[in-house]
């Protein structure tokens, strides 16, 4: 670091988890089994939406997306942490911390955007079925993905550049295990209230208008389950939104946590929290998704009878 009336940092250093000195090469043998299943995970659901025809749907076609995001945005995060649990003061560089956080933001809040989209499409598919393929074509689908990939990344611009044109004195150490918003604040010797305001009115935003789309979505969709006559056709349709309601809940359950009640916990448990999030989530999604659809079984069983 070089000092001047602020201070000119050309690196940092990542704390990383708390618990880690004792623990390191058992969290690090965890944390690499949850990855690898993570990346498995995901890029099995690709391949297998990509691969079968009869995954040639809007909801898979989104969930093809979301698949991809959470392998970027647990990627920009978690081969540093591995990194840190064997290696003592793991440093990472000015640059290289604004791509990572450039990169974890963007995906993270097209996640939520993704989701919101799927909810749009199970509403339609279930409450208006007899005009689903003309509501819910490719043009739409697509408007929809790309509208949730611009509006990731203008979030992340905005809260990334916000956040690197600080001044920074206090110290060059990041009391955490990747570049988040919070902790590199508290580095800041500059006036942060404004970054705290934006970043609490994007992220308020973000989570208030998706969580929102599923909520209403939702509140449709199950008027229109209780609806339906038959047992098996009930239990078929809450068989498809019980996975995907388990994943929002986990999703922006952890998400409210880490941002919106920022400050109210310890460290330590925001930590613990962002862990979840950044790594469980990704790693659970696929496995939500695959164990509860009898089509992604069935290929599974196949491609493992073929093969094995």
């Amino acid at each position: 670091m070089t000092q001047g009336n602020g201070t000119e940092v050309t690196e940092f250093f990542l704390l990383g988890l708390g618990a880690q000195h004792q623990f390191r090469y058992v969290l690090f043998i965890v944390f690499l089994l949850i990855y690898v299943t993570c990346m498995v995970g995901n890029i099995g659901m690709i391949l297998i939406i990509k691969i079968d025809a009869r995954f040639k749907t809007p909801m898979y076609f989104f969930l093809q997306h979301l698949a991809f995001v959470d392998t970027c945005y647990a990627s920009a995060i978690t081969p540093k942490m591995l990194q840190n649990l064997i290696i003592e003061n793991v440093s990472i560089s000015f640059r290289g911390c604004v791509v990572q956080l450039l990169v974890y933001g963007a995906f993270a809040t097209t996640d939520c955007y993704l989701l919101a989209a799927m909810a749009v499409d199970r509403y339609v598919a279930i409450c208006n079925p007899l005009h689903y393929p003309i509501v819910m074509s490719q043009r739409v689908c697509l408007h929809l993905v790309a509208a949730s990939y611009v509006l990731g990344s203008v979030n992340a611009s905005v809260n990334t550049s916000l956040t690197f044109s600080l001044s920074f004195c206090k110290s060059n150490t990041i009391n955490h295990y990747f570049c988040d918003v919070p902790p590199i604040l508290a580095l800041s010797c500059s006036n942060t209230n404004i970054n705290i305001m934006v970043l609490a009115v994007f992220v308020g935003f973000n989570l208030l208008f998706t969580v929102l789309v599923v909520i209403f979505s939702y509140r449709y969709i199950l008027a229109a389950i209780m609806r339906i006559s038959s047992v098996a056709g009930k239990r078929k349709a809450f068989s498809t939104c019980a996975s995907y309601l388990t994943a929002v809940i986990i999703f922006y359950g952890t998400l409210s946590h880490m941002y919106l009640l920022h400050g109210t916990n310890k460290l330590e448990q925001e930590k613990m929290a962002s862990v979840f999030y950044d790594i469980m989530i990704p790693m659970l999604k696929p496995l939500i998704y695959s164990l509860r659809n009898q089509d992604v079984i069935e290929v599974v069983k196949g491609i493992g009878k073929k093969y094995f």
